[in-house]
């Protein structure tokens, strides 16, 4: 099955968050440090991205999607800095692959897409973290985004142990 990838528009996100809370609790289940831990609810998981679309209207964030055959497998978030001195950077959040579509090109085809979606938003400088030592860094550092450095325990995995996060940038 082939994947394509689409930017979601406010109202497309709010429709689109049930399979996106299914994404997220996947994800949040096999144990990505992603914000969540593992009694995440599919409900709680649906209710972030109900939110996500009210904040697009509110900050005008993108929400980009990557679909196969049977709908949404992927999605990623570009969240422009908002604030006076830093117009030009944006934050890459929440890049999520299910894990039944792994390993098809869909994590480097939502990455190609959100700095698509970030140039259209103004936006010349992305900036990302992720669980160090994971899938994620090193697909980070094969697509060309330069790594800032290590925080020690910064955050907890699902289950509750801490990890380290490794930052990253990338000028687009």
């Amino acid at each position: 099955m082939s994947i394509q990838i689409r930017r979601l528009n406010a109202d497309e996100t709010l429709r689109a968050a049930p399979a996106l809370g299914e994404i997220l609790k996947d994800c949040v289940d096999g144990g990505a440090s992603v914000s969540f831990m593992a009694d995440l609810t599919l409900e709680q998981a649906t209710a972030f991205w109900e939110q996500a679309a009210a904040a697009q209207i509110a900050d005008g964030r993108a929400v980009v999607v990557a679909q196969d055959d049977d709908g949404p497998v992927g999605v990623v978030q570009v969240i422009p800095a908002g604030t006076p001195n830093q117009p030009h950077r944006g934050d890459v959040a929440k890049m999520l692959v299910h894990r039944r579509a792994r390993r098809r090109g869909a994590a480097q085809a939502l990455l190609a897409a959100a700095e698509d979606a970030a140039r259209d938003l103004g936006l010349s400088l992305l900036v990302l973290d992720t669980v160090t030592g994971g899938d994620a860094e090193r697909l980070y550092v094969r697509l060309g985004w330069e790594r800032v450095g290590v925080i020690p325990n910064y955050a907890l995995t699902p289950d509750g142990e801490l990890c380290s996060t490794t930052y990253f940038y990338k000028p687009i």
